[in-house]
């Protein structure tokens, strides 16, 4: 049986943001706890987000890491408990959105973090009484400001996923203005990750025809506009549709994603620095190769239908040439030509595939990856 939700109202449009207090006020807000990093302040991006709240008591956490951990969730619940917040509102990338979902279960259900995750049986055990969130990012990549899931490095080290439909923020607003400043190669990076979203949640072989036409609208518009918005980061219409192309492959998601993530979660348990978008963009061209041969592919011809929505005049029954464009846009783009380039080295592949394999993504590629499989694609990508 398919099942096909769509639950966040959505806000999108240049000066958007000017809509944050009355959203907290239909949401119930009184005082907030914003949810940031040390970047989004500094670049004065969180000042301009939260202009509009004015009077607003609110308190501010910024201590969210590139990759968000569990410790950094329970160093905000503190600040959200000793502040006596009532909701949240996350200001910045993916990680401080995921932060915030963190947030969102520890402040109100007991236990460890990992007591939630997905691969451990826990989506379940998260309840309506999660605290309500509001989502304003600032980059155009993870699209978690309308997904149901997080990822977070719990204390174990493992990157885990948290899903559950009450952790979908309240309320979204995504003004691309707040996106204007952000440096070439994070635009690049994070514009991968939503377009590597778009083509994993296409491929995947679960039934749900508004996602897919979703995710093809979303990697057309993410695809025909992300060198623009790289190359001039104050260029409106690129901005505005990378946002929307960020946005639709996280409604489209819900399908599931695959071996991309697989992989990129369980590299970047291994190495928190590596960047996830940047490893999804490195990942991607092997992945198409690989799910070439599945049978959902084949039969609803998902390789052809993405070579039309990315220009390409063909594709053959392996694709070659889709995968052989992605790469060559991660050249354009400029970034790293591979693994090794991002100081990945064979020695590390077992414990990637340990990861991959036990990741909640590894299950809903079109098809299952033995570790032989996961071997040949992290050799294909160094």
């Amino acid at each position: 049986m398919a099942r096909i939700l769509y639950l966040t109202q959505i806000e999108i449009d240049h000066g958007a943001i000017a809509l944050l207090p009355q959203e907290c006020e239909r949401i119930g807000m009184r005082r907030p706890l914003v949810v940031t990093d040390a970047g989004v302040r500094a670049a004065g991006v969180l000042a301009q987000a939260l202009a509009p709240l004015g009077a607003l008591p609110h308190a501010v956490f910024d201590g969210t890491p590139s990759n968000p951990t569990e410790a950094a969730v329970r160093a905000a619940v503190e600040v959200y408990r000793a502040n006596d917040c009532d909701g949240l509102i996350a200001v910045g990338g993916g990680s401080s959105i995921d932060l915030a979902k963190g947030v969102a279960i520890l402040a109100t259900h007991p236990g460890a973090l990992k007591t939630y995750a997905t691969i451990e049986g826990g989506s379940p055990k998260i309840s309506e009484a999660v605290a309500p969130l509001i989502a304003v990012p600032t980059t155009a990549g993870t699209g978690s400001e309308v997904a149901r899931g997080a990822i977070v490095i719990v204390d174990d080290g493992r990157k885990l996923g948290f899903h559950s439909w009450h952790l979908m923020p309240k309320a979204a607003i995504l003004d691309p203005a707040l996106t204007a400043g952000l440096p070439p190669f994070l635009t690049a990076a994070t514009g991968m990750d939503a377009i590597a979203h778009c083509l994993e949640t296409f491929m995947a072989p679960a039934i749900n025809p508004p996602a897919d036409g979703i995710a093809l609208d979303g990697l057309a518009r993410g695809w025909a506009h992300i060198e623009r918005a790289t190359r001039d980061g104050q260029d409106r219409e690129a901005r505005w549709n990378m946002m929307s192309a960020s946005m639709q492959g996280a409604l489209a998601f819900q399908k599931g994603l695959g071996c991309v993530h697989s992989l990129s979660h369980s590299l970047g348990g291994v190495n928190p620095k590596l960047h996830h978008g940047t490893l999804n963009a490195v990942f991607l061209p092997a992945v198409v190769r690989f799910n070439a041969a599945a049978e959902s592919i084949q039969r609803e011809r998902r390789l052809q239908r993405i070579a039309q929505a990315i220009g390409l005049g063909r594709c053959d029954e392996h694709g070659s040439e889709v995968a052989d464009a992605i790469r060559d846009l991660n050249e354009r783009l400029g970034l790293p030509a591979g693994l090794a380039a991002m100081g990945v080295t064979p020695e590390l592949f077992e414990r990637i595939i340990d990861g991959a394999m036990a990741d909640h993504c590894h299950k809903t590629n079109p098809r299952i990856a033995t570790r032989d499989d996961y071997r040949q694609m992290l050799q294909a990508s160094l």
